[in-house]
């Protein structure tokens, strides 16, 4: 498995590569600078020349990780910490990371190069577009619609059946109680858009 960005996020996903018996093979980066992680060699982007790995994108920024996707036709995998709770019934797309104490739960629809972050909750029925990343301790009640893109802050809960836009803010430790539209930051309890 070859690894995209060598940063905290990667740090992660290298433990649940390692967990789930899987080699990691090379780690890239666009940052020169940056020569080791976890005591693997990092090598510069512009230097690499065998895309017919698998890839993860290693980096926590929505953003970053789309850009990545669209200039780029690597082939994806997903990786799952095996001390998360995943129903059979729920689908999670390529891409996608999903770390230690996660619950997911049945019917749940994970789209592409999402994360999943330690011990988050995302319970049933909820939809995830791509490129969403859901926090440490963060929970999605039943029903809830996240737009692509958005990140949902540590420890913020959402109440069942609401729909968060596209490339939304959620505070860390935000409560959200209605529907929130496009582009939106939101912080606080009831949390109120900024």
């Amino acid at each position: 498995m070859i690894l995209y960005g060598a940063s905290g996020h990667a740090k992660v996903i290298i433990d649940i590569l390692k967990k789930n018996k899987i080699v990691v093979t090379a780690i890239l980066d666009d940052n020169v600078n940056i020569s080791t992680l976890n005591g693997y060699e990092v090598t510069h982007f512009a230097e690499f020349n065998n895309a017919k790995e698998n890839f993860i994108i290693s980096i926590g920024n929505n953003k970053t990780r789309k850009e990545i996707v669209s200039r780029n036709s690597f082939k994806y995998k997903s990786a799952f910490h095996p001390r998360a709770t995943i129903d059979t019934s729920s689908s999670i797309e390529l891409g996608s990371v999903v770390m230690a104490g996660t619950v997911i739960n049945a019917d749940a629809v994970i789209g592409e190069h999402c994360i999943i972050n330690t011990s988050a909750v995302v319970d049933h029925d909820c939809v995830l577009e791509d490129f969403v990343h859901i926090s440490p301790n963060a929970t999605l009640c039943g029903g809830v619609e996240i737009g692509e893109g958005t990140h949902i802050g540590a420890g913020a809960i959402i109440i069942p059946y609401l729909k968060i836009g596209k490339w939304c803010t959620i505070g860390a430790g935000a409560v959200i109680i209605e529907d929130i539209p496009d582009n939106s930051t939101v912080v606080g309890n009831p949390g109120r858009i900024i």
